[in-house]
């Protein structure tokens, strides 16, 4: 296990306030409608509309403290892109993000509106890690990779702090998987801190290769991803992540496309809350567990709400009308 919980904690009092503390509290029409008492962590709240300002807030205080670091490039489909770029304006840091050109065109511009130097590559979101690679070794910039780089999962983290101090019962957390950052780092800190509350993992069926890495005990082949959540679309498995959260992990199940587009519908009429289609994925997995959740108070968390309005409009009112296309 690479994790370390005084590293954590510490990374807890570096941590931007505007990314820390966010809100947890049962949603009443959700829970009524779901058949369980369902704890909303969200977000969202914040000036780049996800979770990862935590993880890359924790790597580049470390950088800032090593003073050997002058610039930071990482390549991204979008979240992890606005939130270096958001730490890097903070410390004066120059970012370059690495994206897909086909990715979301919000995501895409509000990288560029934080300050980062965006560069396009026609491919998925491994042709651009290899771009941000080469782009690392002929500048001097450095790497941040998410979930690979320690500071992105003790970063994320810090969510399972918070969820652990959560008053009253909790059962189970729902958390999105894509990369591993966020499953292995909440994980991590729920089973240090709190004893009884099992994690589950929560991946599209459409991306599923970290749960099916999970399951085999090891990377397997997958085919292209092609889901609507591309925040958790990747197709390879970094083995280090896999160890640690085949350590802390208890369950990681898949879930549909029109399950995910369903769970962005009730939470939307129900708790008033646009997200991306990786933030419903916890509610989509209650949405088809069958039962399982039944009469349980669970947590899941709302890691992100960068999603078009176009995009949005079209999921909820006509579903999946126009079929997933790999990274949007």
């Amino acid at each position: 296990m690479r994790l370390d919980l005084a590293r954590v904690l510490l990374a807890r009092t570096r941590i931007d306030r505007v990314f820390r503390d966010t809100p947890q509290y049962e949603c009443e029409p959700l829970s009524a409608v779901l058949g369980c008492r369902v704890i909303l962590k969200v977000e969202t709240l914040n000036p780049t509309r996800s979770f990862k300002g935590r993880g890359t807030e924790t790597v580049l205080a470390r950088l800032q403290d090593s003073g050997n670091v002058n610039a930071v490039v990482c390549a991204s489909a979008g979240n992890l892109g606005q939130a270096l770029a958001y730490s890097g304006r903070l410390r004066g840091m120059p970012v370059t993000v690495v994206a897909s050109s086909a990715a979301n065109p919000l995501k895409i511009e509000r990288m560029k509106a934080l300050g980062a130097n965006v560069i396009l590559v026609d491919g998925e979101i491994e042709l651009a890690l290899a771009i941000a690679e080469r782009y690392a070794d002929e500048t001097g910039a450095f790497l941040v990779e998410d979930s690979k780089d320690l500071g992105t999962c003790e970063g994320a983290a810090t969510i399972g702090v918070e969820l652990s101090e959560l008053a009253g019962e909790l059962d189970s957390v729902l958390v999105a998987l894509g990369a591993g950052a966020m499953a292995t780092g909440v994980a991590f800190a729920l089973k240090s801190l709190r004893e009884g509350v099992e994690t589950i993992c929560v991946q599209p069926e459409n991306a599923p290769a970290m749960t099916l890495a999970l399951r085999a005990g090891k990377p397997v082949e997958v085919g292209r991803p092609s889901t609507i959540a591309d925040g958790v679309a990747g197709r390879y498995v970094i083995p280090e992540v896999l160890d640690d959260l085949a350590a802390v992990a208890d369950d990681a199940v898949l879930v549909t496309e029109g399950g995910i587009v369903e769970a962005m519908r009730l939470l939307y009429v129900h708790a008033g809350l646009v997200v991306e289609p990786a933030a419903a994925l916890g509610v989509a997995s209650i949405l088809e567990s069958a039962g399982r959740f039944d009469g349980k108070t669970v947590a899941t968390i709302l890691c992100g709400s960068n999603v078009t309005p176009t995009d949005f409009d079209r999921w909820i009112q006509h579903g999946l009308a126009a079929p997933a296309t790999g990274l949007p």
